[in-house]
């Protein structure tokens, strides 16, 4: 080495050490001292919607405006429509107003009346009220009824579990014999004067859905563990009990247009094996209006649509005239005792005290644009009830049970008739 270069070594030694030092220190980790982070920004929440649900126009409701007053809005919405305390996350009251969460953040303002300054909501069925004095022997004249018969039946009935047979009895199917009583009704409100449009005339679904083509919503909706039997059996259900509904309604709304709809089922208790169902001794009569929304189904935007657009048409209050007086006519014809929902119930509401009247959330009486009455008389597995069921239609009286009986569907509708005709005819008065 060079001396030169030798004497200058540990000088480029020290100077090579303090560019290292320098260097760590201008990088050194930040002060470990807290520092006020900036604000984050919380996107809105999607829209949350019921299965297979459309996100709602809201402007559709601007026609209600001034149609109703604060006290009249809150009174039906607390006493008929929730049944729990979380509407209060989505809907806020004072003297002017009704704001109204739509989607995400957004909000919808409903201008109240003034008390005697009310405007007539408008809406696109007849109310009793609305029909003139009607022509004697018709007082169903001027009224359209569409008649929903409940279910689907025929080949179907396995899947919406809504088939049994006991012993070596005929087997029944809850969709055979709804569409046999809409069969039975339709000529009779005719010759009472009403326009009569049946949502259903085969055991086939109206939807085009399927099951198969249904499965893959059943994979988004089910849970990570459930089974292939389990993803079949929802994606059966989201065919009988969503889409098909879904599509009904559509048919309803957009097509048939009624003034009323009737929607014929039969009840029934748990029964087990459809191939050997539990019977129970018991039997009873209830009719089903809307409202009794829980908390979880206020929270869906499209369902509190259709809640606020219930009750801004006043269809309820139809529905309870309605049906107040075909309850009492089924109820003094049949001689059925009153069904009651467990006190405190979170999905059912009585309505106006009256024992065979409850409000209830079900897919049919929320999506059909009319004031819906919903029909659950008798039960599929009661042993009185059963046997008259398994026999089928007939004319006259024949021996069921060990004593003469007329047709159970053709009872059912005979007493929904005369139930109507009562209504209408103590309500409208008879054309001079």
């Amino acid at each position: 080495m060079h001396p030169t270069l030798k004497r200058a070594l540990p000088l480029l030694t020290v100077l090579i050490l303090a560019g290292i030092v320098v260097f760590v220190w201008r990088n050194r980790a930040p002060d470990p001292t807290p520092q006020p982070h900036p604000p984050v920004q919380i996107p809105p929440p999607s829209p949350a919607l019921s299965v297979l649900g459309e996100t709602p126009d809201w402007s559709r409701l601007d026609v209600y405006q001034n149609t109703i007053t604060r006290a009249e809005f809150e009174r039906l919405l607390t006493t008929v429509f929730v049944t729990g305390g979380a509407w209060r996350n989505f809907i806020e009251i004072d003297e002017q107003e009704a704001r109204i969460r739509t989607d995400g953040d957004g909000i919808f303002h409903h201008r109240f009346a003034a008390p005697g300054a009310e405007t007539p909501a408008p809406r696109p069925w007849k109310s009793t009220a609305d029909l003139p004095p009607a022509p004697e022997g018709k007082p169903l004249e001027g009224l359209h009824i569409a008649i929903d018969p409940g279910h689907i039946g025929g080949e179907w009935a396995k899947i919406e579990e809504r088939w049994l047979q006991v012993g070596n009895s005929s087997p029944i199917r809850e969709g055979d014999m709804t569409l046999r009583v809409a069969q039975l009704l339709k000529p009779k409100l005719e010759g009472l004067g009403a326009v009569v449009s049946l949502v259903r005339t085969k055991t086939e679904p109206v939807t085009p859905l399927r099951p198969d083509s249904l499965a893959e919503l059943a994979k988004d909706s089910a849970k990570p563990a459930d089974s292939p039997e389990a993803l079949r059996k929802l994606a059966e259900r989201l065919f009988y009990r969503t889409a098909e509904i879904r599509a009904r309604a559509a048919l309803v709304n957009q097509t048939l247009k009624p003034d009323l709809v009737l929607c014929l089922h039969f009840n029934a208790d748990p029964w087990g094996d459809s191939n050997n169902p539990t019977l129970v001794t018991r039997s009873h009569l209830h009719l089903i209006l809307n409202g009794a929304y829980t908390d979880e189904e206020v929270g869906f935007s499209d369902q509190r649509f259709s809640l606020l657009e219930k009750l801004l048409s006043r269809t309820h209050d139809e529905e309870a005239r309605v049906a107040a007086t075909v309850a009492d006519v089924f109820a003094e014809k049949s001689g059925l005792p009153p069904f009651s929902y467990p006190a405190g119930s979170t999905n059912a509401v009585s309505v106006n005290g009256h024992p065979y009247l409850w409000a209830r959330n079900l897919l049919a009486n929320r999506l059909y644009e009319r004031p819906v009455i919903y029909m659950e008389p008798w039960l599929m597995n009661s042993v009185s009830d059963h046997p008259r069921m398994a026999a089928g239609d007939y004319e006259g009286l024949r021996e069921v049970n060990g004593k003469m009986q007329p047709s159970i569907f053709r009872e059912y509708a005979d007493f929904l008739t005369e139930g109507l005709a009562r209504h209408y005819a103590a309500k409208r008065g008879i054309k001079d």
